[in-house]
């Protein structure tokens, strides 16, 4: 069985069609295939490089996201920082890091700020879609 087949709709991962997510990441490519990946579910997924102007989209259309993927190392902001700010704006706003480097337990607990999951970089599609679907489902 292809993983193209192992993660279509309708074989055990079936999501939830009217979810959007934003998606957060300085490394275009990330946010591309994770927009890419998230639609064939019926995600309405939106993607910004910089999170200053992603903070601000969320600002002005909060209500409209299930969920927030954000990697945790930007220049312009770090992940936990975008988080803290999305949660004064919402506070039950869903929120999923990821790093493709080692997030210490200390960076973790002075946060402050409670995420729903944590992705692990580089994030296969698989992963994606279950951790998505566990992050929808709290």
């Amino acid at each position: 069985m292809s993983q193209e087949q192992q993660l279509s709709p309708g074989r055990g991962i079936e999501l939830s069609r009217a979810q959007s997510i934003l998606v957060v990441d300085d490394e275009l490519d990330i946010v591309t295939i994770f927009r890419q990946a998230l639609s064939r579910y019926g995600y309405s997924v939106f993607g910004f490089t910089d999170p200053t102007l992603a903070l601000e989209h969320f600002r002005l259309n909060a209500q409209d996201y299930a969920l927030v993927i954000s990697d945790v190392r930007m220049p312009q902001m770090s992940g936990f920082e975008l988080a803290a700010n999305i949660k004064a704006i919402k506070p039950d706003a869903r929120i999923v890091l990821m790093s493709a480097f080692e997030v210490s337990d200390l960076e973790f607990s002075t946060s402050a700020v409670k995420t729903s999951d944590f992705l692990r970089k580089p994030v296969d599609i698989r992963t994606l879609v279950q951790k998505v679907k566990g992050a929808m489902a709290n």
